[in-house]
C-alpha cells in the first residue's frame, strides 16, 4: 500500500509537470546506472520544481536533502519522510543547528552503501540567473564521510544541468540533461581530503557548465541576456547557447530587433485569461502577491494549478449541470481541458 500510494503521487505530479509546461525535454539517463548508488547533482533555479523534474524522470527513487525550516510539526514530517526527504541545517537556521548536519551526513552515508540514489544541490542556493555558480563543499563532505564508512563503495556522481526558457513564465519549457557519471571513489584521497574536494567540485561544475547555460561571472550578464533574447536563442539546447555566448561577448545588445509575433500571442493569452478567468484573478490577486522570490515562482503556480484546477473544473461543471444539463456540462469541460491542453502547448508563448 505505501509503495501504491509513492507510486500515485509521482503520476499525478508528472502528469501535471507535463501539462503544466509546454515541452520537457530528458536526455541523458543511459548514463545513470540503475545497480549502483547515485548522486544527482543539479544546478539550481526553480526551487521545488527543480526536485519534482528530476525525481519523476530519473528512473530512480532518490532521497533528497532539504532545507530544516520546511520540517515543522509532526504531520509534516511524517509526510517529508514518507517521501524519502532529510533535513539539511544552514547557517541562518542559527549556529546551533549546524552540529544536526553530522547525523544527516551518516544517515547520507548509509543510504549511499545500500546502493540506492541521492539527490541535492552542490550550489547551496537557487538563482534564476543563467550561470553556474561556485560549488559548496556540502556534497564533498557527505561523499568523504561515506568512502571513509564505507571504502570499497563506488559512488557515481550524476550532473544535471536543467534548462529553463524562462522559469518565472507560464507556459514554460525546460530541458533536463544528465550528465556521464563520475567516480567518486576514482578521485578519493585518503591523506588529503581537502584535493578530493577540490577535484570533486571542479569535475561536477566543468559537466554543469556543459549541461546548462553559463555565462562568465565577468560578462555583463543583463547585456548578454537581453541580446541572447533578441537573437532568439534555444536555451534548451545549453550546447548552442554557450557557444553563442563566446560569439556574441563582444556585441552589443540591440533591443529593437524585435518581431511582431508577440502581437498575435497576446491576443491568445487574452482568450485563455477569459477561459480561466477565475482561476486567474485568485492566482493575480491571491496567491502571485505571496512568492517570496522569483526562483519560487514556478513553484507556487505549479502547485496552485494542481490543487486549483481540478475544483474549478468540478464547480464549473456542477454550475453548468444545474442550469443546463449533465451531458452539456461534461461537454464543455472537455473541450475546456482540451483548448487549455493546446493553449499551453502551442497557443501561448
Amino acid at each position: 500500500m505505501s509503495g501504491f500510494i509513492y507510486s500515485m503521487v509521482k503520476s499525478v505530479i508528472k502528469t501535471g509537470l507535463y501539462g503544466y509546461h509546454k515541452k520537457i525535454v530528458v536526455s541523458g539517463l543511459e548514463h545513470i546506472p540503475k545497480d549502483k548508488p547515485v548522486m544527482f547533482l543539479p544546478n539550481h533555479q526553480s526551487a521545488l520544481i527543480d526536485v519534482l523534474l528530476i525525481a519523476t524522470d530519473c528512473n530512480r527513487k532518490p532521497y533528497f536533502l532539504t532545507r530544516s525550516d520546511v520540517f515543522k510539526g509532526k504531520l509534516l514530517k511524517g509526510i517529508f519522510s514518507y517521501f524519502q526527504m532529510l533535513p539539511i541545517y544552514r547557517m541562518r537556521d542559527g549556529r546551533d543547528t549546524l552540529s544536526n548536519n553530522d547525523a544527516i551526513f551518516n544517515s547520507c552515508a548509509d543510504i549511499l552503501s545500500r546502493g540506492e540514489a541521492l539527490l541535492l544541490f552542490p550550489e547551496a542556493n537557487h538563482n534564476l540567473q543563467r550561470r553556474v555558480r561556485p560549488l559548496s563543499k556540502g556534497f564533498t563532505r557527505i561523499l568523504i564521510r561515506t568512502l571513509e564508512l564505507y571504502p570499497d563503495v563506488d559512488i557515481m556522481l550524476i550532473p544535471v544541468g536543467l534548462n529553463y526558457k524562462h522559469a518565472d513564465q507560464f507556459p514554460d519549457q525546460v530541458a533536463i540533461n544528465y550528465g556521464k557519471a563520475i567516480s567518486a571513489k576514482s578521485m578519493y584521497v585518503a591523506n588529503d581530503l581537502n584535493m578530493t574536494s577540490r577535484n570533486l567540485k571542479n569535475a561536477v561544475s566543468l559537466q554543469l557548465k556543459q549541461l546548462t547555460t553559463h555565462m562568465p561571472i565577468e560578462q555583463d550578464y543583463d547585456t548578454m541576456v537581453n541580446l541572447l533574447n533578441t537573437k532568439n536563442v534555444d536555451f534548451l539546447n545549453p550546447t548552442e547557447v554557450n557557444n553563442k555566448i563566446r560569439h556574441y561577448t563582444n556585441e552589443v545588445s540591440n533591443s529593437s530587433d524585435l518581431t511582431n509575433a508577440a502581437k498575435g500571442k497576446s491576443v491568445l493569452r487574452s482568450v485563455f485569461n477569459v477561459l480561466n478567468f477565475p482561476m486567474i484573478i485568485m492566482w493575480h490577486k491571491w496567491l502571485m502577491p505571496k512568492v517570496p522570490e522569483k526562483e519560487f515562482m514556478g513553484t507556487f503556480r505549479f502547485a496552485f494549478i494542481l490543487l486549483v484546477y481540478p475544483l474549478y473544473l468540478l464547480l464549473l461543471f456542477v454550475g453548468l449541470s444545474m442550469v443546463l444539463s449533465i451531458k452539456v456540462a461534461l461537454t464543455a469541460l472537455v473541450v475546456l481541458v482540451l483548448l487549455n491542453l493546446w493553449f499551453v502547448k502551442k497557443g501561448l508563448n
